[in-house]
């Protein structure tokens, strides 16, 4: 049987969520300085310009689980966002809202949200983000069981709410904070053997 191997990553701002460049001068995971097995390859994907944990590995039978989009497996983020949403744009959120996705109208599912009332003690990103001095920002927590492209930006942008800085602390059992801790730093990568972090077959 082949030996599988799990990584978790805690991506970057700025960093593709692969491993060759689109462009010259984009950063990759090459660039976090570790030597992963050339059959190990990122679960799914986050934007350049969204940050938190990553998967990679070379398990094919968790791959295709995690992937199948009707497994719905959870993805919790922290979402820091322009303004001061209010109820009735939480309740948008929570029973889903029409985005456009590859050209077409799209539903997205209903999500659980929350205003954070303290926000979150994150790490600085690195380019800082750009703050207005008039205008209030805050953190949602949002956890949705699906994963469209940009589907968070483009959800919160439909309730008059653009994101400003985008962590995804969970996916699946796996977290970065709280509960079943990862713990990990900002480019940090850490390979994992225990089978708690996975899914039941």
């Amino acid at each position: 049987m082949a030996a599988y191997r799990y990584f978790v990553v805690y991506k970057p701002y700025g960093v593709l969520s692969q491993f060759t460049p689109n462009q010259v001068g984009q950063r990759t995971l090459t660039d976090l300085g570790v030597r992963f097995p050339k059959d190990v390859y990122p679960v799914g994907r986050l934007d350049a310009d969204s940050e938190g944990l990553l998967l990679l590995t070379n398990d094919p039978r968790l791959n295709a689980r995690l992937l199948r989009p009707e497994a719905g497996h959870v993805r919790v983020y922290w979402t820091q966002v322009e303004g001061i949403p209010t109820e009735e744009a939480l309740e948008a959120l929570r029973r889903g809202v029409v985005i456009r996705v590859r050209g077409a109208l799209y539903r997205t599912r209903p999500a659980h949200v929350s205003l954070l009332k303290i926000p979150p003690k994150v790490p600085p990103r690195e380019p800082p983000i750009r703050f207005r001095k008039n205008i209030p920002d805050c953190w949602l927590e949002i956890a949705l069981n699906e994963g469209k492209n940009r589907q968070i930006r483009r959800m919160c942008a439909a309730v008059g709410y653009p994101v400003l800085r985008l962590i995804r602390i969970q996916l699946g059992h796996l977290r970065l904070y709280e509960g079943e801790l990862i713990d990990l730093q900002v480019g940090e990568v850490r390979e994992l053997h225990a089978t708690k972090w996975f899914w039941a077959p």
